[in-house]
C-alpha cells in the first residue's frame, strides 16, 4: 500500500523498513548523514487520527531507527520532525543530529544547523550511487 508521500520519497527505491503499518525510507536529500523519512500507511492526515497499532508500532519502529543510526554514525542527538504543510499524509522527517562531521562512501557530511534547528534547506550532496551504499548500510544493521 502506497500514498503520495510514499511516492514522493522514492517508495520502493528508498526502502529501508517496510513495514504493515510504518515505512521507513531514506531521506534522499540527506540534511545530515543517514536522514529519513518515517511514513505511516494508514489513510490519516492528522497525528490524533493514528490507530492505536500505528501508535504502538511507532514505539517500536523509532528503536530501530535510533539504534541503527546510533551504530551507523554515533549521532549526538536526533530530531523527529512533523512539518505536514506540503505532503499531508502523517509522516517524521528524521534528522540525525551531529556536532562533528561525518565521513561516508569518500563524502564528508556536516550538519550545517548544529546546535540549533536543522537546515533543512542545506543539503549533503550524494550521489546516487552513495544514496544506495548508504541505504544498504543501514539496511544491514537494522534492527
Amino acid at each position: 500500500m502506497s500514498n503520495a508521500t510514499l511516492d514522493k520519497f522514492g517508495y520502493p527505491d528508498t526502502v529501508i523498513e517496510d513495514g504493515p503499518v510504518w515505512t521507513v525510507l531514506l531521506r534522499p536529500a540527506q540534511v545530515t548523514l543517514g536522514s529519513l523519512v518515517l511514513v505511516c500507511k494508514e489513510p490519516v492526515q492528522a497525528f490524533s487520527e493514528l490507530s492505536k497499532e500505528a501508535f504502538a508500532d511507532l514505539h517500536e519502529v523509532t528503536g530501530r531507527i535510533e539504534r541503527s543510526l546510533h551504530k551507523a554514525f554515533s549521532y549526538d542527538k536526533i530530531n523527529y520532525l512533523m512539518l505536514m504543510m506540503v505532503d499531508p499524509d502523517v509522516h517524521f522527517h528524521v534528522i540525525p543530529r551531529y556536532a562533528g562531521q561525518r565521513r561516508f562512501a569518500d563524502t564528508v557530511t556536516r550538519d550545517a544547523g548544529w546546535p540549533g534547528p536543522p537546515e533543512l534547506g542545506r543539503i549533503n550532496d550524494l550521489d546516487d550511487t552513495q544514496r544506495d551504499a548508504l541505504r544498504r548500510h543501514l539496511i544491514s544493521l537494522w534492527g
